[in-house]
């Protein structure tokens, strides 16, 4: 199995490259504008076929490279049945099944940071891994104040879903800011001091509380990546 993880340094973005084989069909996850080039020439150094290009939400750090992919190389481009992007090829709900050759992404609806929040689960040959976009960061959780986000919601979809998942699962968020590049649900369950509150209303709280500011590019990448990418 193929599995890239890359970096972009502005946005601090984590975007994901997998497919079962070289030579075979790819899914690129959460993907950067600023570096479609190298997407495609990585895709073409493995031999792959871009068959996706899937976000997990509608981001608002970083503008989406999914609709220039789908110019580009003529995948599909796909995000989440609640997003406002009718611009994508196609979009995906909760438990459908997004394949690539011998690769199967099982899509589980985890809403809270934003409305259109979704993760995707992946076992392959005894491998098994969780990109949780926004969801649930390594030793974090994504926040809850924009975008429809609902804190009961993420309380939900954390303790109902995504640690209801085996415990070896490894845990590929698409940010971080610390430098950790990949966790466990065992080790988030255990050391993420968001997932040690003991009620919804806790958590709630909790998040109520950040007192984040909003992200620099979020006037501009919102509205970007409802028309998948394209800035007016």
């Amino acid at each position: 199995m193929i599995l890239r993880q890359l970096f972009d340094h502005d946005t601090y973005t984590y975007t994901y490259l997998l497919a079962a084989e070289h030579g075979g069909k790819a899914i690129i996850i959460d993907p950067v504008n600023t570096h479609v080039e190298m997407y495609i020439e990585l895709c073409k150094q493995l031999n792959l076929e871009l068959a996706y290009a899937i976000d997990t939400h509608t981001h608002a750090d970083h503008i989406t490279a999914i609709g220039d992919l789908r110019d580009a190389t003529s995948c599909v481009s796909m995000v989440g049945n609640e997003s406002m992007a009718d611009c994508v090829s196609s979009k995906f709900s909760d438990k459908d099944v997004i394949e690539a050759g011998n690769l199967k992404l099982v899509v589980l609806h985890t809403p809270g940071h934003t409305d259109d929040s979704y993760s995707f689960y992946l076992e392959h040959n005894g491998f098994k891994a969780i990109f949780t976009g926004d969801t649930l960061l390594i030793r974090g959780s994504g926040r809850t104040d924009f975008q429809n986000g609902n804190a009961h919601e993420q309380y939900d979809s954390l303790f109902q879903k995504i640690l209801k998942l085996p415990e070896d699962t490894l845990v590929y968020p698409a940010h971080d800011y610390k430098g950790w590049t990949v966790s466990t649900i065992k080790e988030e369950r255990d050391w993420n001091p968001r997932l040690q509150i003991d009620s919804v209303e806790a958590y709630s709280e909790l998040m109520a509380n950040l007192k984040l500011a909003n992200p620099k590019m979020m006037d501009i990448a919102v509205p970007a990546n409802q028309s998948c990418g394209k800035i007016d």
